[in-house]
Order: C-alpha cells, then sequence, then structure tokens
C-alpha cells in the first residue's frame, strides 16, 4: 500500500510558473513509477506526465512539453511537478499516481497505476 499526498497548488496568472510535489509514503514508495494526471471539469482525466521507478526515463503529454517537468528525490521519496509558462488550459485538478512496475525503466500508461493522490487545484487566470 503506497499512500500519496500532493501539495504545491494554487492560483496563478497566466505565463506564471507553479511546482507541485507529491510525498509517498508506504512499502517501498520509491519503487514505484508515478505520474501527474489532470482533470478539467467536464473532462476526462488525461495524463500529463510520468517517470520511472529509476528515474532514467520520462514521458510527457504533447499539450505540456516544453513548459512541465517532472523530477523525484528518491531520499524523500517525492516527485516533483515543475509547471512553467501555464496557460489558463492547465486550470485543472491535478492528481499524483503510483504504478508498480518490474522494469525500472517504464513509464506506465493510465490504466496501470494504482494508487491515487486525493488531487490539487490549479488554477490560471489569464
Amino acid at each position: 500500500q503506497v499512500q500519496l499526498v500532493e501539495s504545491g497548488g494554487g492560483l496563478v496568472q497566466a505565463g506564471g510558473s507553479l511546482r507541485l510535489s507529491c510525498a509517498a509514503s508506504g512499502r517501498a514508495a520509491s519503487s514505484y513509477a508515478m505520474g501527474w494526471f489532470r482533470q478539467a471539469p467536464g473532462k476526462e482525466r488525461e495524463f500529463v506526465t510520468g517517470i520511472s521507478w529509476g528515474g532514467g526515463r520520462t514521458h510527457l503529454a504533447d499539450s505540456v512539453k516544453g513548459r512541465f517537468t517532472i523530477s523525484r528525490d528518491v531520499t524523500k521519496n517525492t516527485v516533483y511537478l515543475e509547471m512553467n509558462s501555464l496557460k489558463p488550459e492547465d486550470t485543472a485538478i491535478y492528481y499524483c499516481a503510483a504504478a508498480w512496475v518490474w522494469n525500472s525503466d517504464y513509464v506506465p500508461p493510465i490504466s496501470e497505476y494504482e494508487y491515487w493522490g486525493q488531487g490539487i487545484q490549479v488554477t490560471v487566470s489569464s
């Protein structure tokens, strides 16, 4: 069992930056691939970015490439989402998720994530 707690959300103007954190606790928390997802009102939850548990591979959705960066600090069991050049369309609830995988270099699709945080609101004003 892994518990995930997001922090760092809030209100920011377009063009601004925010950094989200996801603290993981529980059994072998550092051995999970981690991902960030978001869900805007009236829309389905979508993949934003993910990182392998080895930290060597990341994937980014096309909509955030060049603006968002995912990283992880295994000593703190924490994953970060650095968001720059934010746009109003980035407004959503952001979720952190964890997936148990054998391959240290694998970033799973959304269907393979087993554990989810409670979500945190990010609002970008125009």
